[in-house]
């Protein structure tokens, strides 16, 4: 049914599939990279390419989860993220926050 290569690569030992009223086949696959700039265009590369908003609504998604893990690892320990909205540039990750001191 699909025939070509991945965008990119992927944890095979977590990857995994069902079958759904014997006609829905689910897949779903673990990046090796979920760095926020790392989002899929696609599914294959040159195939199957992802719907501009839904590539939005997952470059946000990726990039609040960014954004947890630094605030865990930082000063805000325990701070949630799960229901704050994210505006401006996010696309390819959002701000690089690297070089701050503390």
């Amino acid at each position: 049914l699909l025939q070509g290569k991945l965008f990119d690569s992927t944890i095979t030992d977590e990857g995994t599939w069902t079958l759904e009223d014997r006609k829905l086949i689910r897949i779903v696959l673990m990046k090796t990279n979920r760095d926020a700039g790392n989002c899929w265009m696609s599914l294959l590369e040159n195939e199957y390419a992802a719907d501009p908003w839904v590539q939005d609504q997952m470059q946000r998604k990726l990039t609040l989860e960014r954004f947890q893990r630094e605030a865990s690892s930082r000063t805000n320990p325990g701070f949630d993220f799960s229901g704050a909205e994210i505006s401006g540039n996010y696309s390819k990750g959002g701000p690089d926050f690297s070089s701050l001191e503390k």
